[in-house]
């Protein structure tokens, strides 16, 4: 019998730092604990057509020390790590059936926490100010003092999961209901001693801060491969506390214009613009929101100005965090009409995007776009039986088409 609760479940997974980073070793640490809990999940559910969501709290070590930050520093390495967790979300929901970001499945979101502050070093202890309250990197306290209300908070039955439950029991259990529940433990998952540098700094782009970071892209039907290019951004975006005092950053996000996508295939099953703003929009704030509630609803401007960019929805993610998302006609968007942009974000396979989009500026006499390159979501661990439905999970055109095929039936 489907379930008649008015508000989908939630969860929280605690997650210690893996042995390395590769994808295989994500695979045999994780995918038990992951595993578990997207049963626990699919049974709150009970059949309901709502989505339950989980947050994925992954620790690494060396998050907050000075050569991982500003993130920037070690961005090629930090979006791998991200790439890993939701290939293996995807690799898990397919093995199992399991939906992502759809009706009776589970929208899971990535977020990065600092080890260090676990067991309170020295190097967190000096700079955790500069990321409280704003994800996608936070520390422990940031965390459990947050203004978020989870039903079940979970993690490995390990020792350094241990660790990690009770360090944030101690803060969680003080600022919330104390009749909420303590953090539960899910056997099976292999003891593993946790890596300690794990987090490179070598081959990324450079350490430059950056305020404004601009993203593009037609984000219809929202899937895990947009989680990642999105996350990717947020990284990208300078810490709060560092740069000029009283500085506000901005992420815009160039959002594709129906006029663009009319020659898509199944078109007809495109999502209006205004529902991909909502969903991008709510998915950032879900990575880097963690301050205490508002005590009114968050303030969201409508743009109709004319010309090229015109139509635009403002909000802020927190004080000093303005997500700009702009309906876009070209390929280029706000990137040649918009000077201060300092930072790009371009998948592998749109590199060549931000070479044309410093060409532009170039013209114009205006500063070169620092590029961010983000890895795209490989297949290649799928069994070979799953590996279309698999690609079908992260391509937008992919889920359209089944879309048809559904309303077909």
């Amino acid at each position: 019998m489907p379930s008649d609760r008015i508000t989908p479940p939630s969860a929280l997974l605690l997650l210690p730092p893996p042995p390395i980073v590769s994808f295989d070793e994500f695979r045999t640490v994780y995918e038990p604990v992951l595993s578990s809990v997207f049963a626990n999940l699919l049974n709150a559910l009970n059949g309901s057509n709502r989505t339950a969501s989980l947050d994925i709290a992954l620790s690494l070590p060396g998050l907050l020390s000075p050569s991982c930050q500003p993130p920037t520093r070690a961005f090629a390495s930090l979006q791998r790590i991200v790439e890993h967790m939701y290939r293996l979300i995807g690799v898990i929901s397919i093995e199992r059936k399991i939906e992502m970001e759809a009706p009776g499945g589970i929208d899971s979101r990535v977020i990065l926490l600092d080890f260090d502050s676990v067991r309170g070093t020295p190097a967190t202890a000096a700079n955790s100010g500069l990321v409280e309250r704003n994800g996608p990197i936070v520390d422990l306290k940031t965390l459990a003092s947050s203004g978020r209300l989870w039903d079940n908070i979970y993690y490995p039955e390990t020792s350094v999961g241990q660790e990690l439950a009770t360090a944030f029991s101690n803060i969680y259990t003080s600022t919330k209901d104390p009749n909420g529940g303590l953090p539960q433990s899910i056997s099976g998952s292999p003891q593993w001693t946790p890596g300690q540098s794990l987090v490179d700094s070598a081959g990324s782009v450079g350490s430059a801060l950056h305020h404004s970071v601009i993203l593009g892209g037609t984000f219809d039907h929202f899937h895990i491969g947009h989680k990642l290019l999105l996350t990717a951004t947020a990284l990208v975006l300078q810490p709060a506390g560092t740069g000029p005092t009283g500085q506000n950053r901005t992420i815009t996000i160039g959002v594709t214009g129906d006029e663009m996508l009319k020659n898509k295939k199944y078109a007809q099953f495109l999502e209006s613009w205004d529902e991909r703003c909502r969903s991008t929009g709510a998915f950032l704030t879900s990575i880097m929101d963690f301050g205490p509630p508002e005590t009114e609803p968050a303030h969201i401007e409508r743009i109709y100005n004319p010309g090229p960019n015109g139509r635009q929805i403002v909000m802020k993610i927190r004080p000093g965090i303005t997500l700009k998302m702009a309906q876009i006609h070209d390929p280029y968007g706000p990137t040649i009409t918009e000077e201060d942009l300092s930072a790009l974000v371009v998948s592998k396979e749109t590199r060549s995007g931000g070479a044309a989009v410093n060409q532009e500026r170039a013209k114009r006499g205006w500063k070169q776009l620092e590029v961010f390159e983000v890895d795209v979501i490989h297949t290649g661990e799928v069994p070979p039986g799953d590996v279309e439905d698999f690609a079908s999970k992260i391509s937008s055109t992919d889920i359209r088409r089944r879309r048809m095929e559904l309303a077909m039936i």
